[in-house]
């Protein structure tokens, strides 16, 4: 959670950090807002391809705790160096060093979820882990615009006298929760006690066909593929708000609230869901959720109401919980023993890959069909203005 809230800290910060007088130079012929969404989504684009290989790395080792050591130092000192940056080029080093470390972090910590968890414990363990980043991953945006807005601060050190930015005292908070993850991985989290490692020889991992001939797709590839277009679907939805804010004639408030309604469904749902799966089979959870997901996300382009469209996404929360704490569990049932980082890397890096897919759908939708930026509040339909 406390690592979660430093990444999520960063979604808000950076774009502001860009926007300020504090970094220039080239921007590659980039604007400010392309320069921004090349900045926020490098992240993904490096640390989801990364994860398999990650994943198998841990397998083969046997150890997934130094994974999520390494990747926390590396995040820690991306944090802290982005206060000593002036430039553009060295905005995306560092999220570069940070994809690197998202790709030790990610897998190894779901495996070592696997790992530690049995048959019947696994889904609640998996929607446990999913709260928790998901409380950090909320809480990091609010915190950030805090922080930063609050600056700059006046601190007495050693009788000296202080100023601190608050664009530097976020990148500090940042740097401190990292630190305190390393800690807290460090004394509390232990690897599992060796049973086997996978080997040169090992048939798990990443497949694409049904190596047993039982189905077409691999069921761990399809689980992915599962994941990744539930969550393209519902990360549409933060690239277009200003389409949404004036057609519903609402602010960037509300706008904010119902992008919450997701994450509130997913903190309240998915560790009972989890637990539910351990007792009533994963599958069937994974079904409903994606048939749910169709009209909870085809309804948002047709609502008018800003509530409504609050509910519409709390509802598309509750089928994402349905979806994706079970997949994974589901997923770390069919890993083959000491398997866990390079098969539940699949489902991670789909979910990363999220994180670009969302706004280029959005993006790619909005040039094909013409949709203009400004439409009038309470209008008919998107595809009908």
């Amino acid at each position: 959670m406390t690592e979660s809230i430093g990444n999520s800290f960063l979604i808000v910060v950076l774009p502001l950090f860009i926007a300020s007088d504090a970094v220039g130079g080239s921007t590659f012929g980039l604007g400010e807002v392309a320069l921004t969404g090349v900045v926020l989504s490098l992240f993904g684009f490096v640390n989801s391809p990364l994860q398999p290989f990650t994943g198998r790395l841990s397998d083969r080792t046997g150890r997934r705790k130094v994974f999520v050591l390494v990747g926390l130092v590396l995040i820690g000192a991306a944090s802290f160096a982005y206060s000593l940056t002036s430039a553009y080029w060295q905005l995306l080093g560092l999220r570069v060093v940070q994809g690197v470390a998202g790709a030790l972090i990610i897998p190894t910590t779901v495996a070592l979820v696997n790992d530690l968890a049995t048959e019947t414990t696994r889904g609640g363990n998996m929607g446990t882990y999913n709260t928790f980043r998901l409380v950090g991953f909320g809480a990091g945006p609010i915190a950030a615009g805090a922080v930063v807005a609050a600056g700059p601060y006046a601190l007495s050190v050693g009788g000296l006298d202080l100023a601190v930015g608050g664009f530097d005292a976020a990148f500090y908070f940042a740097t401190s929760t990292a630190t305190l993850s390393f800690v807290l991985v460090t004394l509390f989290v232990r690897d599992p006690e060796p049973s086997h490692a996978a080997g040169e020889g090992s048939v798990g991992g990443f497949a694409v066909f049904d190596r047993s001939g039982t189905h077409l797709l691999d069921p761990v590839f399809t689980l992915g593929v599962v994941t990744f277009f539930m969550a393209v679907g519902i990360a549409v939805f933060a690239t277009l708000g200003s389409i949404i804010n004036p057609r519903l004639g609402q602010g960037p408030t509300m706008f904010g609230l119902q992008f919450a309604a997701f994450i509130l469904a997913q903190i309240l749902l998915q560790a009972p869901i989890g637990r539910a799966t351990d007792f009533y089979g994963r599958k069937r959870f994974i079904v409903v959720g994606m048939v749910l997901l169709v009209p909870t996300t085809a309804v948002q382009g047709l609502i008018l109401d800003s509530w409504l469209m609050f509910f519409a996404r709390f509802l598309q929360g509750v089928a994402g919980a349905m979806v994706f704490a079970p997949a994974l569990a589901l997923a770390g049932d069919l890993a083959p023993e000491g398997e866990s980082g390079s098969t539940l890397s699949v489902l991670t890096m789909a979910f990363g890959f999220f994180l670009v897919a969302g706004g280029l759908e959005a993006g790619v939708v909005l040039v094909a069909t013409q949709v203009e930026e400004t439409i009038t509040p309470r209008a008919t339909p998107v595809w009908a203005d």
